[in-house]
C-alpha cells in the first residue's frame, strides 16, 4: 500500500507561482512512475505532469508545457511540481498519484493505482 499525501497548495495571482510537493510512502519509491493530475468541479480529472522513478524522462499537457516543471527527490520520497507563470485556468484540485508497475512515462489515468487526497490550487486574475 502506497500512500501520497500533497502539500502546497494555496491561493496565488495570475502570473505567480507555487511548488507542490507529495510525501510518498513505501521503501521501493523510486521505483514509482509519478503524476500530477488535476480537477475541477464538473469535469474529468486531467493529466498534468508524469515523471519517471529515475525522474530522466517526463511528460506534461500541452496545456501547461513550459510553465511547469516535475521533479522527485527519492531520498526523500517525494515529487514536486513547480508551476509558474499561473493562470486562472490552472484553479483546480491537485493529486498526486502513483503507478508501482509502469516503465513507460505514460498519461493514463487509470493506470495509476494510488491517489493523494488533493491539494486545491487557485489563481486569481
Amino acid at each position: 500500500q502506497v500512500q501520497l499525501v500533497e502539500s502546497g497548495g494555496g491561493l496565488v495571482q495570475a502570473g505567480g507561482s507555487l511548488r507542490l510537493s507529495c510525501a510518498a510512502s513505501g521503501r521501493t519509491f523510486s521505483t514509482y512512475l509519478m503524476g500530477w493530475f488535476r480537477q475541477t468541479p464538473g469535469k474529468e480529472r486531467e493529466f498534468v505532469a508524469a515523471i519517471s522513478g529515475t525522474g530522466g524522462s517526463t511528460r506534461y499537457a500541452e496545456s501547461v508545457k513550459g510553465r511547469v516543471t516535475i521533479s522527485r527527490d527519492n531520498a526523500k520520497n517525494t515529487v514536486y511540481l513547480q508551476m509558474n507563470s499561473l493562470k486562472p485556468d490552472d484553479t483546480a484540485v491537485y493529486y498526486c498519484a502513483a503507478d508501482p508497475h509502469s516503465i513507460v512515462v505514460h498519461i493514463s489515468r487509470g493506470e495509476y493505482d494510488y491517489w493523494g487526497q488533493g491539494t486545491q490550487v487557485t489563481v486569481s486574475s
